[in-house]
């Protein structure tokens, strides 16, 4: 069985953003540079960075709503849990249903795009970065363009 393009741009992207270290000032470093981007462009969303329960980074803007917790989350329990973005895991599973028969409970997980795992280079998946406020798409690819322009300026 063979990927399907996104599927393949996807895998691609979790290979490609991988860092070399991460501590709390790379959270607040990467979580202001994801916000500055959302403030230029009027953009009402809401950041978070976390390693499992510990919140290193959150900023919630104008225009966002109490749900956005609720998105925030069920993402960043989803990438915790099966160390994949939420994009990724929503196009794997786009055939079958993981909510049926009781495996993932919708209250606590979804597979809406917008959350991103935070991978360590020989440390594996340490945190999430999660976005929530606009499309499912346009969540995840502005944690996707955020996670890669940080990675320039670190020179990683």
């Amino acid at each position: 069985m063979t990927d399907s393009p996104r599927l393949a741009e996807l895998r691609q992207q979790e290979d490609e953003l991988v860092f070399a270290s991460f501590d709390h000032h790379d959270a607040w470093r990467l979580g202001s540079l994801i916000a500055n981007h959302a403030i230029a462009s009027d953009l009402g969303v809401a950041i978070d960075i976390r390693r499992h329960n510990l919140v290193l980074f959150r900023c919630v803007l104008p225009g966002t709503t109490s749900d956005q917790e609720e998105w925030i989350r069920r993402k960043s329990a989803s990438v915790l849990r099966f160390e994949h973005s939420t994009a990724l895991l929503g196009e794997q599973f786009a055939e079958r249903n993981p909510f049926g028969g009781g495996w993932l409970a919708p209250e606590d997980y979804t597979l809406d795009g917008g959350s991103f795992p935070i991978r360590v280079r020989d440390a594996g998946v340490i945190g999430a970065v999660t976005v929530s406020g606009l499309s499912s798409e346009a969540d995840h690819q502005m944690v996707v363009d955020g996670i890669r322009n940080y990675l320039k300026t670190v020179g990683v």
